[in-house]
């Protein structure tokens, strides 16, 4: 060691100690009487315990972040899959209210079908199926159009019926559409028979804007027997319409002391509003001449016969009949 320098490196004596193949046996010796004495007798469970008290703080700040993201990235999972399910649940009630619309239709439609087809067997003349397509934008007419025209044999002047009865008469007929007159329109007029009495009259459409679906029994006295409630059927008098078809009700009847007739309001039984399916009746007087005719009357030829036999079985008074 030279003067006036620092020596760097330790001392000789503090460079001794046991080597390092000794510390290694040394070492191992302990952690296996460790490993047996833990094993057989426990000796480290308080050790491990108080390690444990006093990490658990930094272990749950640790994990803290990690569970935060895996929550958020869980939450948004759910949240994901929670608004596809409401999507399709609002999807699936959509479907089963559409659904349950249509079938409330379709057992509407069958309940006016069968009605429908319950009033066609008792109509004894040829009718055709239609259905209703539109309204016309006409304010001042009340007209409907429906799916059958000239190709389908539909002819002008036509009744057209629905399940409850009467509801118009065919006015314009084309290829493939015709125009219904509804029966409250103010220039339809029909014959009507009143079933409770028998008395006939005819039923307009009132003109009135306060009764647009209203018609009315016009040029009746005002002492007519007539109540409200009573039904008014047709008459069949007038060779279109088929007699005893439905037509309206009597809604409200006026009798005034200074009119000489009464004022007799009614409702129509048709559904004027709602109406889908009808029936396209042929005129009466298009299907009468189809009907059986009665026996020609005799030819002239064999009216002199006729003429002859008559004469020869003409006898006195007192004479017998000649056997043939």
């Amino acid at each position: 060691m030279s003067m006036g320098t620092l020596e760097r490196s330790a001392p000789s004596m503090f460079k001794q100690g046991p080597s390092a193949l000794s510390q290694l046996v040394a070492y191992s010796a302990l952690a296996l009487f460790l490993m047996v004495a833990d094993a057989r007798f426990k000796v480290v469970e308080p050790v491990r315990q108080v390690v444990s008290t006093v990490l658990y703080p930094v272990q749950w700040a640790m994990v803290q972040p990690i569970r935060f993201f895996s929550g958020g990235v869980t939450y948004f999972d759910d949240l994901e899959t929670a608004q596809q399910e409401a999507q399709e649940a609002r999807q699936a009630m959509l479907a089963m209210a559409q659904r349950a619309t249509q079938s409330d239709q379709l057992l509407q439609e069958n309940e006016q079908l069968r009605q429908l087809l319950g009033l066609r067997d008792r109509v004894t003349v040829p009718a055709k199926a239609a259905q209703v397509i539109y309204d016309t934008p006409d304010p001042y007419t009340r007209r409907v159009v429906i799916d059958k025209g000239q190709v389908a044999g539909v002819l002008a002047g036509s009744p057209v019926i629905d399940e409850r009865g009467v509801l118009g008469q065919v006015t314009r007929v084309q290829p493939f559409l015709s125009e219904v007159r509804l029966l409250v329109d103010r220039d339809q007029a029909i014959p009507v028979l009143n079933q409770r009495t028998g008395e006939r009259s005819v039923a307009y459409g009132d003109p009135s804007s306060l009764r647009s679906d209203g018609m009315e029994l016009r040029f009746m006295p005002s002492n007519a027997d007539v109540k409200e409630g009573d039904l008014l059927t047709t008459s069949g008098v007038d060779g279109v319409y088929p007699s005893g078809l439905p037509v309206a009700k009597v809604s409200k009847v006026e009798r005034r002391a200074e009119s000489a007739f009464a004022r007799i309001y009614c409702e129509p039984v048709a559904r004027l509003q709602g109406a889908r399916h009808v029936m396209i009746l042929e005129p009466m007087d298009k299907v009468l001449p189809d009907t059986p005719h009665a026996p020609e009357p005799p030819t002239a030829k064999r009216d002199d016969k006729s003429a002859s036999r008559r004469s020869t079985d003409v006898r006195l008074p007192g004479q017998k009949e000649a056997k043939p």
